[in-house]
């Protein structure tokens, strides 16, 4: 996956903040917390994994997709995103 080597820092620290917010999650849960100050740090580690996932469906899309991309070989990488999206929107 070459769109994610060109992007590997910018991914990571994604990925990075995305393990911050789940352990601030942690935490809120092992603290207490109100439901409210719960729910907020779950939307925005969703939100966070939304951006995520978009980023690096586009790469692959632009990369994988594109018309310079042998057709058998686009057909073959089309069906392993519908697949993966498939399972991310269950």
């Amino acid at each position: 996956m070459a769109h994610t080597i060109h992007s590997k820092k910018q991914l990571l620290t994604r990925v990075r903040r995305i393990k911050g917010q789940a352990e601030a999650l942690e935490r809120a849960l092992d603290d207490e917390k109100e439901c409210s100050a719960v729910l907020q740090q779950i939307a925005a580690i969703r939100g966070a994994i939304n951006g995520l996932m978009s980023e690096v469906m586009e790469g692959y899309i632009r990369e994988h997709l594109s018309p310079d991309v042998p057709e058998q070989q686009r057909n073959e990488d089309l069906e392993k995103l519908v697949s993966v999206i498939r399972s991310y929107l269950k």
